[in-house]
C-alpha cells in the first residue's frame, strides 16, 4: 500500500493504478521517432510539464514501462492513478516532492535528502523549512512512495508529491433565466429538487457548448423563429414547412406552441438573456410537420432532414392511436436516415416514448375508460419508439422518480428530466382523456422552463413558459446531449452515439408503486436495463467525456511544417448580419469584408496528416467571437464558437484531439494560403489578434 496512498493537505487519499496507461518524461535528447520506439499508443501531452501519456495492453504495462526506463532520453516513467473515492479523477505523477521539515539541524535534513537521492530545486516561499526536491533515477521509489516513507519520520512534518489533475471550470451561462432551468443543473437544495436530478450540463459545457457545424432538426407543429433565443449567425439551417409547403415554419394556429418549447430545450442560443439550451452552440433545423403520419409525410420529413444535413432529428410526437405499427415505407425511411445520413454515419433519430403510462409495446387489461373507449385485453404499440434505429426516451421528474404519464417498456433507451402530471392519451373518437383509474392525488415535480411563443401567444403570456413537460420535453433534452457528443467527436456513427448515451447514464431508481397501475418497475435487470428508465437518466457530462476520449487516430507524420503571422491586428467590431442558413464557405465568400482575416503561406505540397493551430487573442468579451480556419482550397473549419463568455484572453492550440472537425483538412495539399478568420457577432466590445501560427504534419 506504500505506493497507493497520496499525502495531501494532511490527509491520505487512496489511489489505484490505471491498468493500461502510463506517462514518460523526455529530456532534450529524445529522437524524433521516439513514439515508434516506445511500442505503445501515444494519447496526449501535458505540455506544461512535458509529460506524455502512453497506452498499452494491460498485460504489457509493466514491460513497456521497464523498456522506457532503459532509454537514456526518458527522465522517468510513471504509473497513472485514479482516486478510489472519485474514479473519474486521473492523477498524473511528476518527479517533484515537497518536504516540510521540523525544527531539525541542517545536517539532519541533508542526511534525509542524501538517503532518498533527491536534488534540491528551491525553497517554498512563505513556508519555513520547506523545500521542493526532484527525484533521480537513483531514488529508492517514486515521489508517492518516498512521501509515504518520510511522512512517518518525526523529522518531517509533511511530505507531498507534486501531482497533476485536470482543472474543472464548471462553466455557468449568464442567461438571465438560466437559474430556472433545474433540469440542466441544480444543487438539489429545494423541496421539489432531488440531488442529481439534473443532466450535469455545466461540466459537459467545459468540453463544448455545441458547434454550429452540428445541426439539430426539431420536427414539430412549428417553431417561432422570431424568438430571441433562436437568433444568431448561422443558427437557423434549412427551415421547412410541410403543412403550408413553404420555407417559413412559423406557428399558424393558436395551439401551435409545442415545437417552440421543444427547440428551446434542445438548442436555445446563449445570448446573455432568457434561457439556454442543452446544446446552445449548435444549429437549429426547424421543420413544421404536415400534422399527419401518412407514408408520404414521413418520407418527405426524414428525406429533407437527411439531405439538408441534420445530425440529430428530434420527434416529440406519435400516433393518436393505441396500436400503431409502422408501414414498410416508414420503417425504411427512418432506417435510411439513421444509417445513410451524415455521409453514411447516420442521423441520430430520437422519439418521445409517449404520455399514456402504457407500454410502448405490450398488452394491458383495460377497464374504466370514459365511454368505454378501451376495454379488456388491449395491445399497445408505438411503432416509432420501438424502431431499432431510434432512441426512445421516457421521462423522470425533478425528484428522480418516474413521471406518472411516461410510457415504458423494453424498447426505452434512456430517460430524461421532465415534469410530472396525470397520464393521458389523445383518441380521435373521444378527444384528450385521462386514462383510468383516476389519479386524485397531487403529483410532485417541477415543470420544465423553456422558450414559448413571443408575446401573449403560447402556453403563457411572455416569451417563456415554466409549465412544459411530458416525454415531449425529455426527447429534446436527449437530442441536445447527442448534439454535444457529436460536437466533440463528429466521426461517431448514430449507433455509437446511442451506445454512449446508454452507457453513461445515472442509474436512478424508483421503489414506489406506479400511482395508477400499482406496478413496480423502477429497478434494473442483470443487463442494466429498467422498464421505466431504460438504461438510466441521461448524463451530459459523462456522455461528452466518453465521446471525447475516443481519440482521433493520428496518421504517420514524417516532418512538421510551420508558418506564423505575428502581426497584431484589430478585430473588426460587429457590422450587422446579412445572411442566415448558409454554409460556412458561402458565408465567408459573401462576408469577406466582415470580420478580420490573417494569412500564412505554405510552400510544401505534401498532403496534410496532422494539424495544429495556435491562436493568441485579447478581447473585451471573447464570447462575441467565432474563429475559423480557412484552408487553401477554402475548406472552412470552425475552431472556436461563441462559447467563451466574458473571458478576455485566448491563448490556445486547436488540434485533432480537442477540435475533431479539423479532420476536414486532412489529406489535402498543404500548399497555399491558410487564413485565420475572426468574426465579431455583437457590437460594443473590441480586441486584437496578437498573432497565430499553423503547424502541419506531412
Amino acid at each position: 500500500m506504500l505506493g497507493l496512498i497520496l499525502q495531501r493537505g494532511g490527509e491520505e487519499l487512496l489511489l489505484q493504478k490505471e491498468s493500461d496507461r502510463f506517462t514518460i518524461h523526455l529530456n532534450d535528447y529524445a529522437p524524433r521517432n521516439w513514439q515508434r520506439r516506445i511500442q505503445g499508443t501515444w494519447c496526449r501531452q501535458i505540455s506544461h510539464v512535458a509529460l506524455h501519456e502512453i497506452q498499452v495492453k494491460p498485460q504489457e504495462l509493466d514491460a513497456a514501462m521497464s523498456r522506457c526506463r532503459q532509454f537514456d532520453w526518458v527522465e522517468f516513467a510513471s504509473h497513472i492513478y485514479q482516486c478510489v473515492e472519485n474514479p473519474e479523477t486521473l492523477v498524473y505523477l511528476t518527479d517533484e516532492i515537497t518536504l516540510h521539515f521540523g525544527d531539525v539541524p541542517e545536517a539532519t535534513r541533508e542526511q534525509i535528502v542524501e538517503t532518498e537521492k533527491l536534488i534540491l530545486v528551491r525553497p517554498v516561499a512563505g513556508m519555513e523549512n520547506t523545500f521542493i526536491f526532484r527525484v533521480t533515477p537513483q531514488s529508492p521509489g517514486n515521489p508517492i512512495k518516498i512521501a509515504n516513507r518520510l511522512a512517518g519520520q518525526s523529522e518531517v512534518l509533511s511530505a507531498e508529491p507534486n501531482i497533476i489533475l485536470h482543472s474543472q471550470q464548471l462553466y455557468r451561462p449568464q442567461d438571465t433565466l438560466y437559474h430556472k432551468q433545474w433540469y440542466l443543473q441544480n444543487n438539489g437544495n429545494a423541496k421539489q429538487l432531488a440531488q442529481g436530478s439534473h443532466i450535469d450540463a455545466q461540466r459537459a459545457w467545459d468540453y463544448t457548448r455545441g458547434l454550429r457545424s452540428i445541426t439539430v432538426a426539431i420536427a414539430d407543429d412549428s417553431i417561432d423563429l422570431n424568438h430571441p433565443d433562436f437568433q444568431g449567425m448561422g443558427k437557423i439551417v434549412a427551415p421547412r414547412d410541410f403543412r403550408e409547403r413553404d420555407f417559413v415554419p412559423l406557428p399558424g394556429e393558436t395551439s401551435d406552441n409545442h415545437g417552440t418549447a421543444c427547440a428551446g430545450v434542445a438548442v436555445a442560443e446563449e445570448t446573455g438573456t432568457g434561457i439556454v439550451g442543452v446544446a446552445p452552440g449548435c444549429a437549429l433545423m426547424p421543420l413544421r410537420t404536415s400534422g399527419y403520419l401518412d407514408d408520404n409525410s414521413i418520407e418527405q420529413l426524414f428525406e429533407w432532414a437527411m439531405e439538408k444535413g441534420a445530425d440529430v432529428i428530434a420527434c416529440s410526437w406519435g400516433a393518436s392511436a393505441v396500436h400503431f405499427p409502422l408501414s414498410d415505407r416508414q420503417r425504411a425511411v427512418i432506417h435510411r436516415a439513421a444509417t445513410e445520413g451524415r455521409d453514411g454515419k447516420g442521423c441520430v433519430v430520437i422519439f418521445a416514448a409517449g404520455n399514456a403510462n402504457r407500454p410502448v409495446n405490450g398488452t394491458i387489461n383495460e377497464s374504466g375508460w370514459p365511454n368505454k373507449a378501451l376495454k379488456g385485453s388491449t395491445k399497445w404499440l408505438n411503432g416509432y419508439a420501438v424502431h431499432p434505429d431510434t432512441i426512445a426516451v421516457s421521462a423522470c421528474t425533478s425528484l428522480n422518480k418516474k413521471a406518472a404519464y411516461s410510457n415504458w417498456g423494453n424498447s426505452i433507451s434512456v430517460c430524461a428530466p421532465s415534469n410530472n402530471a396525470p397520464p393521458g392519451l389523445w383518441l380521435q373518437s373521444t378527444g384528450y382523456v385521462q386514462t383510468p383509474p383516476q389519479i386524485n392525488t397531487w403529483l410532485p415535480g417541477l415543470g420544465v422552463f423553456t422558450a414559448d411563443r413571443v408575446g401573449s401567444a403560447g402556453y403563457d403570456t411572455g416569451d417563456f413558459t415554466g409549465t412544459f413537460g411530458g416525454t415531449s420535453s425529455a426527447c429534446p433534452v436527449v437530442a441536445g446531449v447527442a448534439a454535444l457528443i457529436l460536437s466533440v467527436n463528429p466521426d461517431l456513427t448514430a449507433r455509437e452515439v446511442k451506445q454512449i448515451l446508454q452507457e453513461t447514464t445515472d442509474k436512478i431508481e424508483d421503489a414506489e408503486p406506479d400511482p395508477q397501475l400499482g406496478t413496480r418497475m423502477g429497478k434494473y435487470d442483470s443487463q442494466g436495463h429498467c422498464q421505466w428508465f431504460g438504461y438510466g437518466k441521461v448524463n451530459a457530462y459523462k456522455a461528452v467525456q466518453k465521446a471525447s476520449q475516443r481519440h482521433v487516430q493520428r496518421l504517420h507524420v514524417s516532418r512538421q511544417v510551420r508558418a506564423a503571422n505575428r502581426q497584431k491586428m484589430d478585430i473588426a467590431d460587429y457590422q450587422g448580419e446579412s445572411a442566415r442558413g448558409f454554409s460556412l464557405l458561402s458565408l465567408f465568400r459573401q462576408q469577406q469584408r466582415m470580420g478580420t482575416t490573417s494569412k500564412v503561406s505554405v510552400s510544401e505540397s505534401s498532403p496534410v496528416r496532422d494539424v495544429q493551430v495556435f491562436v493568441d487573442i485579447k478581447h473585451d468579451f471573447l464570447g462575441d467571437l467565432d474563429i475559423f480556419l480557412i484552408a487553401p482550397d477554402e475548406t472552412t473549419v470552425l475552431l472556436q464558437g461563441r462559447t467563451l463568455g466574458s473571458q478576455k484572453i485566448l491563448s490556445k492550440t486547436y488540434s485533432l484531439q480537442n477540435t475533431p472537425t479539423l479532420k476536414k483538412v486532412l489529406h489535402k495539399s498543404a500548399q497555399g494560403d491558410w487564413q485565420l478568420w475572426i468574426v465579431d457577432r455583437a457590437a460594443g466590445d473590441t480586441g486584437q489578434l496578437h498573432g497565430w501560427h499553423l503547424q502541419l504534419g506531412v
